[in-house]
């Protein structure tokens, strides 16, 4: 039986580190401010809508922090994707929530 090791020098990047830390608190807080205002029944406090403000520019600061680790060279891309998703995904929540919002 054969072993192979692969030894490499490659790092994650840090700007891709960042961006999946600016997803997760952005989708931990939108899911926290929709529980609550679920729990509510919809009377809340304005300050909601700033927190959800908050968490649409956090996830646009993600999603370009995703794309330029996703450039830098000989690095692991696994948190640089990943930002890049969870970073979209507070993006779509956040339009279904104002689309939902607007028209019903």
């Amino acid at each position: 039986m054969k072993n192979n090791f692969m030894f490499t020098n490659k790092e994650h990047t840090l700007k891709g580190i960042m961006a999946t830390i600016l997803g997760v608190i952005s989708l931990t807080a939108l899911v926290y401010i929709t529980i609550d205002s679920y729990r509510r029944a919809g009377e809340v406090p304005l300050q909601y809508g700033a927190v959800a403000f908050l968490t649409m520019i956090f996830a646009f600061a993600g999603i370009v922090l995703g794309v330029l680790s996703k450039s830098e060279r000989d690095k692991f891309y696994f948190f640089s994707y990943l930002g890049i998703v969870l970073n979209v995904l507070v993006l779509a929540v956040l339009s279904v929530i104002l689309y939902a919002g607007a028209y019903a």
